[in-house]
């Protein structure tokens, strides 16, 4: 039997893979997705509550280092300048999908998940993109000439359904996130097979863990969320967050969480304002000068009364009537409530990040094409990629926006 040839085969069948594959097949290419997994994009399909935060209406691709991390984040404004959060939505809206805007710029499907995964089907559809699933990749080869085509270069891919080979190769097989949806090192070994490097791996947009006896005070909060500023880092590398933080047992997440711990480095601390916007010294000596509550009473108008008793529980000085209390007292009081500063001693991982900073160095790729420049025809695209977005539709949109820009660069067979 005679080996398939295909102008692309994609390995990955995620945001990125499937995208890309479409997107590759309406243009007239022969496209291979291939995915150890049984179903795609399991990732679209847990996203956002199962509702997928597709976008961000508010990513500005003119200065991309607002929203992206990475060793160079000026290298993904390329793919995301040509490729826009409204070109998506147009999609969207063309496939009859109804959506919302939650909050920042957020967009989120109406109903479900399903609805985009059924829509990059569509795509892939129209393209005639041929899917394996599930189907491992068990060893990749190159070679400067062809079986398809004598002349030119080609990829010998060995799979568990046989092998195939193609004059190009992309890889989409995202990060080290969520293992137990599938996530796999498949596309950082391939990179270093063909010599590329790696920008250091760390789980992204995970939640921060602390020790048992320093987070004992706190584990009582467990549950509790309330609106914050969170910053860390000093001066120039400072980076702050205005979001929602969640109290757990073993430490802190929510929104605000996440954001920070893609810029959190491990030994240093975090700084969390806990009622921003309330001029808390001044509220509390209003509160002296006209009441004869408990301090956990009054600062209970301020902030969550769970937090309030919590705060108010660690120091005698703080445990009586608020017209009793020097105004030292308070002033300590409104200090560590406005920058409670702790250091985390880890975080909860690969299990529970939503993203894996750092991946294939950017440096080794074509912003316009996302083609490794040493080895010809090899791509990487979406999260394998060492770009990594904030919480809130910008790792989405650069999926979609990277996946665009290589199916756009893909050569057909002469």
């Amino acid at each position: 039997m005679s080996t398939p040839c295909f102008d692309a085969v994609i390995v990955g069948a995620g945001a990125a893979g499937l995208f890309c594959a479409a997107q590759a097949g309406q243009r007239g290419l022969k496209v291979l997705l291939i995915d150890h997994a049984e179903k795609v994009a399991e990732k679209i399909r847990i996203s956002g509550g199962g509702r997928c935060n597709f976008t961000n209406r508010e990513l500005d691709p003119r200065a991309p280092q607002r929203h992206f991390v990475g060793s160079n984040p000026q290298f993904c404004r390329s793919a995301l300048a040509r490729y826009t959060p409204a070109t998506f939505i147009a999609l969207v809206q063309r496939h009859g999908i109804a959506f919302h805007e939650k909050h920042k710029g957020q967009l989120f499907c109406d109903r479900s998940s399903e609805d985009l995964i059924t829509m990059l089907l569509a795509e892939c559809a129209e393209g005639r993109v041929e899917r394996w699933q599930p189907c491992g990749v068990k060893n990749i080869a190159f070679s400067a000439s062809s079986a398809c085509q004598p002349s030119a270069r080609s990829y010998q891919i060995d799979t568990d359904r046989g092998q195939v080979e193609a004059r190009s190769l992309v890889i989409a097989t995202g990060g080290l996130s969520i293992p137990k949806i599938g996530a796999t090192d498949f596309g950082y070994r391939l990179a270093q097979q063909f010599g590329l490097p790696l920008v250091e791996r760390h789980p992204g947009l995970v939640p921060l863990t602390f020790d048992g006896e320093a987070w004992a005070p706190y584990a009582q909060l467990a549950g509790l969320a309330l609106p914050v500023e969170i910053s860390t880092g000093a001066r120039k590398e400072r980076m702050a967050f205005h979001e929602d933080l969640l109290f757990t047992h073993r430490g802190l997440s929510g929104p605000a969480v996440l954001q920070i711990s893609s810029y959190w480095q491990p030994g240093t601390p975090i700084a969390i304002d806990l009622a921003p916007g309330v001029q808390l010294p001044s509220a509390l000596a209003q509160a002296k000068a006209r009441s004869k509550k408990r301090i956990a009473n009054e600062l209970a108008t301020l902030v969550p009364s769970r937090l309030a008793d919590a705060w108010a529980g660690q120091s005698p000085e703080w445990q009586r009537p608020i017209n009793e209390a020097s105004d030292k007292a308070l002033a300590r009081l409104a200090e560590r409530l406005a920058r409670w500063e702790i250091t985390p001693t880890g975080t909860e991982g690969y299990k529970k990040a939503e993203v894996t900073l750092g991946g294939v160095d950017t440096r080794t790729l074509s912003q316009q094409t996302m083609e490794c420049k040493t080895q010809p025809g090899l791509y990487f695209i979406g999260e394998v990629v060492d770009v990594t977005g904030w919480l809130g539709g910008y790792n989405f949109q650069w999926a979609w926006a990277s996946a665009h820009a290589c199916a756009q660069a893909l050569p057909m067979q002469a």
